[in-house]
């Protein structure tokens, strides 16, 4: 039996306006605008090497974070093709790679521990405790299949 290896990457999407204003950032849009983008870098050839086992797993519109599966190989045109994106979903937007990993319990750690870093920099901007538990509550929840990875 074959094993295939798979890279998982983080990416933070920000707004090509830098409004605070929450993106509406679903997993579909997200998949249609870098496969659209792989297919115009790579052609035919690079969308079908990379389709195979490509998936956008995890979209947070509050924190504008996402994680994308890919197998590895073709992970590269991933790579290479992410930061020209500015077109999600009719919006403007940049997006940054965060993090590669190589599963998605380390991607999932990542990407808790640096929410948690938001969080500790957005606290000192909120008034009162309510706020704070408001603001971690918002940051920190996460998928159900993401609490299932400890």
């Amino acid at each position: 039996m074959v094993r295939f290896k798979n890279r998982y990457i983080v990416v933070e999407i920000t707004p090509g306006d830098m409004s605070d204003k929450s993106i509406v950032l679903k997993s579909t849009t997200l998949h249609y605008a870098i496969l659209q983008k792989v297919q115009q870098f790579y052609g035919d050839f690079g969308a079908a090497a990379f389709k195979a086992g490509y998936n956008a797993k995890y979209c947070n519109a509050r924190t504008r974070i996402a994680l994308i599966k890919v197998r590895h190989g073709p992970h590269r045109f991933l790579l290479n093709s992410l930061s020209s994106i500015t077109d999600i979903g009719g919006k403007l937007v940049s997006v940054s790679i965060v993090y590669v990993g190589a599963t998605m319990k380390h991607c999932f750690h990542f990407i808790k521990n640096y929410q948690r870093k938001k969080l500790e920099a957005m606290w000192s901007s909120l008034r009162n405790e309510q706020e704070r538990k408001k603001m971690e509550d918002a940051l920190m929840t996460l998928t159900p299949g993401m609490n299932e990875i400890k």
